[in-house]
């Protein structure tokens, strides 16, 4: 965070009123932002010695940035967790990370067990939030993670959390990319929405913003109708929603041309209806950007706003410049424009690895540095992506293959389906049965009216729900995302046995 700290010193001492935050508890320039991040490097510096690894509790307000700032100032690595972790969750960050400084609220340091790990406590900064360290006084030292300057978890494939390393060059390359591509101008205002504990949401909803001399306009906690009006009344230039929260906007009463002052909004994260997306923008009357990333490789993707809502709405958006992405077969094969197969990717935005036991573990890449997402998709000739799910999103009934975004693609398609997931519910004879949990924009639909639309739409039979229930919202994760695991736990609950 180098380079941040140096931005925000640079900009101070030019222009001190600039507005650098706006949060919860009201707006916060860039003179405050700094004088509070000198004062928790300073209480780091009673902590430890040497730059340190700073884990902190990262909130969507003016600590994050301010902490980001100290961090930078110390020449040290960021480490970002969520508030709502849990202690067990604490655990495998601090078994990890190794942390040498944890900044936090003094509730959850007790809640985390600080003192149990090592931590004692050095003094208080950010609000009186607690900055504790080691016993002994001495850092580990930067130099074990390879460059990295943040780290933040993300959910893995195998239960437990795996905590993704970034460098501060990737974080600036995937910035600046979103900038060049939405057309944003220094000074623009940014929304910092989704929790500001994960990669993509630390460079693209704090770091954007910082780097570009515009205010992080941050959400505390998830509410649409508060989302609305901060976005309208703060003439906000952009932000990057998953599609969830994007959709939730337009069931706000008043939500019609709320947005007409931004310039666009992108949208990833989660599945997608071209459809649904297209209606939420005009609704909203703003630019809506269908993308691809992931926290290993940041950003990665994004459409241009003059595009057409074919390929703005109805594809994945095309590489960041200097990205590469490729598809290939079972054996290795790169396919031809038009083909499915497995997605590849390498470019800036790579991550450094996944930290195991204080230092990271390098990507599992291929011999030309290409690593494997874990999708399927086309890529067109255009150079445009569609991304047709993640290679394991199947459901297996009596031996045969049902794509679960198939399935959705299906269900989204018909009218008054605002949203909808599909899950496996567990069949003692047949192995998995397709559910679906749908959120409808005006009467339910029941499971006979929804087989006759894909009856009429020529949908496979095999293929077509057999259980369907209607909720108001759709099972989510912290940041917002679509819970699968959460929603094939709800559905076996309702429909099982």
């Amino acid at each position: 965070m180098k380079q941040l700290a140096q931005d925000v010193i640079e900009r101070a001492a030019r222009t001190p009123g600039d507005l650098a935050v706006v949060d919860g508890e009201g707006t916060h320039d860039l003179a405050e932002i700094l004088r509070e991040a000198r004062a928790l490097a300073e209480v780091i510096g009673v902590a430890v010695d040497g730059p340190p690894t700073v884990l902190i509790r990262a909130d969507n307000s003016w600590r994050t940035v301010s902490a980001a700032v100290a961090v930078g100032l110390k020449g040290g690595m960021l480490a970002v967790m969520s508030g709502h972790a849990t202690r067990s969750e604490f655990d495998i960050a601090a078994e990890d990370l190794q942390p040498d400084v944890v900044v936090t609220a003094a509730d959850t340091a007790e809640m985390w067990g600080l003192s149990e790990h090592g931590f004692v406590e050095a003094g208080r900064s950010l609000g009186d939030w607690v900055v504790a360290g080691p016993s002994g006084g001495r850092s580990k030292g930067v130099e074990r993670w390879d460059g990295g300057a943040v780290a933040a978890m993300t959910s893995g494939s195998t239960g437990r959390p795996k905590c993704v390393i970034q460098t501060e060059d990737a974080l600036r390359y995937a910035s600046r990319a979103t900038i060049e591509a939405v057309g944003l101008e220094p000074g623009d205002a940014v929304g910092a929405l989704v929790p500001l504990s994960s990669a993509a949401a630390i460079c693209f909803g704090m770091y954007l913003p910082t780097m570009l001399g515009g205010a992080m306009v941050a959400l505390e906690k998830w509410k649409p109708e508060t989302a609305v009006a901060l976005l309208h009344d703060q003439r906000v230039a952009w932000t990057m929603l998953v599609p969830t929260m994007a959709l939730q906007l337009t069931l706000v009463d008043g939500a019609e041309g709320a947005l007409s002052a931004m310039r666009a909004m992108t949208v990833g994260g989660g599945p997608m209806n071209q459809k649904a997306l297209h209606d939420a923008e005009v609704k909203l009357d703003t630019t809506l950007l269908r993308v691809f990333g992931m926290s290993e490789c940041l950003g990665h993707t994004t459409p241009s706003p003059s595009d057409d809502v074919e390929v703005r709405l109805g594809r994945d958006g095309r590489p960041f410049p200097g990205t590469e992405v490729r598809v290939v077969d079972e054996t290795g094969a790169v396919l031809e424009p038009g083909e499915l197969g497995s997605l590849q990717v390498r470019g800036p935005s790579l991550f450094v690895g996944y930290a195991r036991e204080g230092v990271p573990v390098a990507p599992d890449v291929n011999a030309e540095g290409f690593l494997a997402t874990g999708d399927r998709a086309v890529i067109h000739d255009d150079g445009s992506v569609s991304i047709r799910g993640r290679e394991k999103d199947l459901i297996i009934r009596g031996g045969r293959n049902i794509d679960i975004n198939e399935v959705e693609g299906a269900l989204a398609a018909i009218p008054g389906i605002h949203q909808v997931c599909v899950v496996p519910v567990p069949d003692p004879v047949l192995g998995e049965r397709t559910a679906a949990l749908v959120v409808s924009e005006g009467e339910p639909l029941g499971l006979d009216q929804i087989r006759r639309h894909l009856e009429a739409a020529d949908f496979p039979k095999f293929k077509w729900p057999e259980f369907v229930r209607s909720v108001s919202v759709l099972p989510q994760s912290r940041v917002g995302k679509l819970d699968r695991k959460g929603a094939a736990s709800l559905a076996a609950e309702i429909f099982g046995d």
